[in-house]
């Protein structure tokens, strides 16, 4: 098989953590014996494009994604993050954010606002935000805000969005968000979070579907003993992970639960 790719876009968020993914992949390729190279799928080019390579090797997918993939890419290993409160567990949450100078005191005093979101295939930026809203929508309020904004594109762009007054409220991947604060980049001085969703599992590290099994069960093998190897632990201390595991792929299940809630509510968008 030819050279295959490795990508972790959608958490190498700062400096460090892109440095800390550099290095947690070129430490990957020597331990599995697979050669990797690091590919560079800077936004605003689609996630999609890269999650449908055949050369894929290793690579972040959000795992609603992942379950409604045809054919479904080879689950890696999930990451459980080090930060207390994901509670030793390859979980996450969507953090609302708001304006850190904006008057809202709950995530109700946002209604008759600007709600953002980012992607209609993200499930921390779109989806688990929809499902949380329903709780809050009635029969005689088919609607919660004045305009819904999407195409934000990332967490980062949610969250510059909500800073520049562009949208009042917008979802943010928690796991995101607690890379980007642990290195104080500017923009999360000027927001706060005013509510968060309930827990949903993790995005995955996956190979492409067309990875041959014993290619894929070595790159899963070495994430897996990550953790027993002091050599990478500054690596995983900078991206915020406390280890790998392999969860139950059936568990990815989740995100689409929460989409046909929403369909059977006549939901189509946050709004």
């Amino acid at each position: 098989m030819t050279q295959l790719v490795a990508n972790a876009r959608m958490y190498a968020v700062t400096e460090v953590a892109a440095a800390g993914w550099r290095s947690i992949f070129r430490w990957l390729a020597q331990r599995s014996g697979v050669e990797l190279e690091l590919l560079d799928h800077p936004p605003p080019a689609p996630l999609n494009d890269l999650w449908r390579r055949p050369d894929l090797g290793c690579a972040f997918i959000c795992g609603w994604p992942f379950a409604r993939a045809e054919p479904r890419p080879k689950l890696l290993a999930a990451p459980i993050p080090s930060p207390e409160r994901y509670g030793g567990e390859p979980i996450y949450f969507s953090d609302i954010v708001v304006r850190r100078d904006a008057p809202f005191r709950s995530l109700e005093d946002t209604f008759g606002g600007v709600v953002g979101w980012t992607l209609e295939d993200s499930h921390s930026g779109f989806n688990a935000l929809r499902n949380h809203m329903l709780a809050y929508r009635q029969a005689s309020k088919s609607t919660l805000y004045a305009k819904s904004v999407g195409g934000l594109v990332n967490p980062l762009g949610a969250l510059k969005a909500i800073a520049e007054g562009r949208v009042d409220v917008a979802p943010i991947d928690s796991f995101c968000h607690d890379l980007l604060r642990a290195q104080r980049h500017p923009v999360t001085e000027r927001v706060r979070t005013i509510a968060t969703t309930a827990p949903s599992p993790i995005p995955v590290l996956v190979a492409a579907a067309e990875v041959p099994d014993e290619i894929a069960e070595a790159l899963s093998a070495a994430l897996l003993d990550a953790h027993h190897d002091p050599t990478i632990a500054p690596a995983l201390e900078d991206v915020l992970v406390r280890r790998f595991v392999r969860p139950d792929p059936a568990r990815y299940g989740h995100g689409e639960e929460l989409a046909r809630a929403a369909a059977a509510a006549g939901y189509p968008i946050p709004a």
